[in-house]
């Protein structure tokens, strides 16, 4: 773990690797940089051999405001080709898939408020810890876009259908006590208490045999690609390639102040 990075912030205790996302200033709201940074540390985790679980966190008031509109989605730059804004506009389902695919356990510690990206990389991890009072949403439809990263095959496996469209379609704000109940996250402490309750989970991971906990993970997974549509979604950066030329999401996405 020599790397530095410029959006994330690292910690570690023995096997417990803790992954801050770090724009306090901006409540962690997702930039490009980010996405490739989470993507790269996750797929490291492959040859990490020390560590056994890690915890993603936020930084100040907010797990992740979601992503940073004065980033995009953006008309396409001409100085780019198609197949480089293909891979860019890949970037969130590539890092989820890698928080997703990590050869560890992993933790989401939510405060504030998890939204839109911040809520794929949530629902991305293994198990979900939030403080009361933190709040969900995904804004994508009132933005005029799709939500992609490979979000929705993964969310009707965590959430189940009904739910999932409930969050998907009416863009309302999920307190933390109903996403327990629809199995956004797993426990709700009140807030001084997060980092307890995160340690306790932790703890009672690496208190069980690390390679059945190793393979355990991977039988879970496997199970789950077979019976998700979760390969069907390569074409969901296309998808917001095309929604963001749409007037509605060029309008939403324009930074405040722009003519």
């Amino acid at each position: 773990m020599a790397a530095s990075y410029e959006t994330l912030e690292l910690q570690r205790r023995g096997p417990v690797l803790s992954v801050w996302l770090n724009r306090p200033e901006r409540l962690n709201a997702i930039t490009e940089t980010m996405l490739r940074e989470i993507g790269d540390l996750y797929r490291s985790l492959e040859t990490d051999f020390e560590t056994r679980v890690v915890v993603l966190g936020g930084r100040g008031r907010a797990f992740s405001a979601g992503m940073d509109l004065r980033a995009g989605p953006s008309p396409d730059s001409p100085a780019k080709g198609p197949r480089e804004r293909r891979w860019q506009s890949g970037l969130g389902r590539r890092a989820c898939r890698a928080i997703e695919d990590a050869e560890v356990v992993t933790v989401a510690r939510l405060h504030g408020h998890v939204v839109g990206g911040g809520s794929c990389f949530a629902t991305s991890c293994d198990f979900r810890i939030a403080a009361e009072g933190t709040l969900f949403r995904l804004p994508e439809v009132e933005l005029g876009i799709p939500l992609s990263w490979a979000a929705v095959p993964r969310l009707q496996q965590e959430i189940g259908a009904a739910r999932t469209r409930e969050y998907l379609l009416l863009c309302r704000d999920v307190p933390a006590a109903k996403a327990e109940r629809w199995g956004l996250v797993h426990e709700v402490v009140v807030p001084e208490d997060l980092d307890t309750a995160v340690a306790r989970w932790v703890d009672e991971i690496l208190d069980k045999p690390e390679l059945a906990v190793h393979m355990t993970k991977t039988q879970l997974r496997g199970y789950a690609r077979r019976t998700s549509l979760g390969d069907a979604t390569e074409t969901d950066a296309d998808m917001i390639s095309v929604a963001a030329r749409v007037g509605a999401a060029q309008e939403r996405f324009r930074p405040k102040g722009e003519d």
